[in-house]
């Protein structure tokens, strides 16, 4: 599918946080964007498909372009912090490292294959020629399916896999960037951050405590600009 300027369809994997808002920006730029949100039980699920509705709002994605789906399943199966109640969310004063081989609390287990796959699925159906996901290298040490060779493997599998054969490709322009560097592509775009939530806990107002919080608040303070969300722990 292409429009009057010859740009292909991409699907954008938007959970609603930073780096998928940045990934966002600059798919936009590249193709004529679809967005898929994948709610699978998280805690925050209601105020992340809030920031997937006002981020399709402000690219202008009309509805026809936008899925949202429900795996809860994954909640079902546990094992992480972010969809088990019963294994809570750590709080920190400072980021802390996984070793390898170590997964954090944090991990669900083969997410991303999950919603990959849903990607994939949608793909076939309105022949779209890349899908984007915001994963981070950064984070590989903690979750296995952030890693550069993840991807290189998915995509082997769509080859052999899929309906559209080589003619559909995962696409992750931040796999090798820093979150200082990230933040700073975003502003370069005028990506729209303050639309992003990235806590793991809290709906309300971001905890700034828990992991994905501090690397945020950490990331804008190396690019030097201002985080535009406010938190409950801002120091």
């Amino acid at each position: 599918m292409t429009d009057q300027n010859h740009k292909p369809l991409g699907i954008i994997c938007l959970s609603g946080g930073m780096d998928s808002c940045v990934t966002a920006a600059i798919a936009c730029c590249e193709v004529i964007p679809a967005f898929l949100h994948v709610s699978y039980g998280q805690r925050t699920r209601e105020r992340e498909k809030k920031a997937f509705d006002d981020l399709a709002n402000y690219y202008n994605v009309p509805k026809e372009r936008r899925l949202h789906v429900a795996i809860d399943y994954l909640k079902k199966i546990g094992g992480s912090a972010l969809t088990d109640p019963g294994i809570a969310v750590p709080s920190h004063e400072k980021i802390t490292q996984s070793l390898p081989g170590e997964l954090p609390v944090t991990y669900v287990p083969f997410r991303n294959t999950h919603i990959l796959s849903i990607a994939v699925s949608w793909a076939e159906v309105i022949k779209a020629r890349f899908i984007y996901m915001g994963a981070v290298a950064e984070d590989s040490a903690g979750y296995p399916d952030c890693r550069p060779e993840y991807f290189e493997a998915f995509n082997n599998l769509i080859s052999v896999g899929s309906s559209l054969e080589n003619r559909l490709i995962v696409k992750t322009p931040l796999i090798n960037l820093s979150k200082a560097e990230i933040v700073k592509r975003g502003m370069e775009l005028d990506a729209p951050l303050h639309l992003s939530w990235s806590c793991y806990k809290n709906s309300d107002k971001a905890c700034g405590k828990c992991d994905s919080c501090l690397r945020r608040k950490r990331a804008f303070e190396m690019a030097g600009y201002t985080d535009p969300i406010s938190y409950k722990n801002p120091s």
